[in-house]
C-alpha cells in the first residue's frame, strides 16, 4: 500500500504529489491491468527492429515515462484537463515476444491493437521506431480510411530498403497499399534533409499527399501549417503521428536519424494546439533514442508533444459524449 498524505489531503491523488515521487508511468496515470474502464489508452512499443542505421528507439517509452513525471495535469494554454474528464491509464508495453523477425513483430503489434480498439479505448502510444504506425493503423483504421497529420522530418513512404518493405522509411506507403490511408487527406509536416534518390518522397506527391517541406514551414510559420492541415484533413476521422526528429537537432538529439534545420519545441507545440477540433482518433510519437540524448532533452520535449496529443485526443472524445 503506498504512503497517504495525512496533512495535504488534495494530495491523495499521485498526480497532485511531488513529481519525483511514486513509480514512473505515463504522467503518473494510474496502470490498468485490463482494458476495462479506460477511455485512452497510453502505450509503449519498445521495438526498433525497423531502424534502417542507429537502433536506440526501444528504450523511447522507458525514457518518455520518466519525463513525463515531470508535466501537470492541466493544460495552461488551452485549459484541457484530459485526467479531470476522462480515464486516461498506462496500459504498459506492447512488448514483442520475437523481435528479430520484422514482419512477425509487427503482426504482433496489430494484433494487440485489434484488442485495445475493439475494448472502446482511444490509442496514444509512445515508440519504438516509425514502423510501429503500420501496425497500429491496421488496427484503428479497420473499419475505413483515415487521414493524417503526420509531423516528420522523412516522409516514410519508400520501399525496398535491403531486402524488407516494412522499415522505419515506409509505414505510410504500406498504409496506403492496404487502404487504410486516405493520402489525400494526408498532410505531412517538416519534411527535409538529404537523399540517395531524386524520388525519395515521389510516392507521397503522386499519390495525392500534401507535403509541406521545412522551407515552406519556415516561410510560412506554423499557423499556415495548421490551417493547411485542417483543409486537407476536413471532417473525417484522422490518426496523428510525430516523428521525434521533425524537431531540430538542437531540441531532440537523441534519435536515430536527425536531420539539421528542423521545427523548434515551441513551434511543435503551437502546432498541436492549432489542430483542435480535428477528428482524432488515435496517435503516435516515435523515435525517441535516449542512448544518443543529452540530458533527457528530447525524452522530455517528446513528453511534452505527447501531452499535447493526449490533450487533442480527450477533446475530440469528451465531444463525442456529449
Amino acid at each position: 500500500m503506498s504512503k497517504q498524505p495525512t496533512r495535504y489531503t488534495d494530495m491523495a491523488d499521485p498526480q497532485a504529489q511531488p513529481r519525483h515521487t511514486g513509480i514512473a508511468s505515463f504522467f503518473r496515470c494510474p496502470v490498468a491491468e485490463g482494458f476495462d474502464g479506460v477511455d485512452i489508452g497510453l502505450i509503449g512499443v519498445p521495438f526498433d527492429g525497423g531502424v534502417t542505421h542507429r537502433s536506440g528507439a526501444r528504450h523511447g517509452p522507458r525514457g518518455v515515462r520518466e519525463q513525463s513525471t515531470l508535466l501537470r495535469r492541466i493544460n495552461a494554454v488551452t485549459g484541457i484537463a484530459p485526467f479531470a474528464s476522462l480515464r486516461v491509464r498506462d496500459l504498459g508495453d506492447c512488448w514483442i515476444e520475437q523481435p528479430y523477425e520484422l514482419r512477425g513483430a509487427l503482426d504482433e503489434i496489430a494484433a494487440f491493437y485489434a484488442q485495445v480498439v475493439a475494448a472502446g479505448i482511444v490509442p496514444l502510444s509512445v515508440g519504438g521506431d516509425h514502423s510501429i504506425s503500420w501496425p497500429i493503423l491496421r488496427a484503428v483504421a479497420a473499419s475505413g480510411p483515415l487521414g493524417m497529420v503526420h509531423i516528420d522530418a522523412h516522409c516514410d513512404t519508400g520501399d525496398d530498403y535491403m531486402g524488407s518493405r516494412f522499415h522505419h522509411g515506409a509505414p505510410f506507403r504500406r498504409a496506403v497499399d492496404e487502404g487504410l490511408l486516405d493520402p489525400k487527406r494526408v498532410i505531412q509536416i517538416g519534411i527535409r534533409g538529404t537523399t540517395n534518390d531524386p524520388d525519395m518522397w515521389g510516392f507521397s506527391q503522386r499519390s495525392g499527399m500534401r507535403v509541406l517541406g521545412m522551407d515552406e514551414f519556415q516561410d510560412k510559420g506554423w499557423r499556415f501549417a495548421a490551417e493547411e492541415a485542417r483543409r486537407v484533413i476536413g471532417d473525417g476521422p484522422a490518426y496523428l503521428t510525430f516523428d521525434i526528429d521533425s524537431l531540430d537537432p538542437s531540441e531532440a538529439p537523441g534519435t536515430g536519424t536527425p536531420e539539421a534545420g528542423g521545427i523548434r519545441a515551441i513551434e511543435a507545440l503551437r502546432l498541436l494546439r492549432g489542430l483542435r477540433g480535428i477528428n482524432f482518433v488515435g496517435g503516435d510519437l516515435v523515435e525517441v533514442a535516449p542512448p544518443f540524448d543529452t540530458g533527457t532533452i528530447t525524452a522530455f520535449n517528446g513528453a511534452s508533444v505527447l501531452f499535447e496529443i493526449l490533450c487533442l485526443l480527450a477533446e475530440v472524445r469528451c465531444r463525442q459524449s456529449l
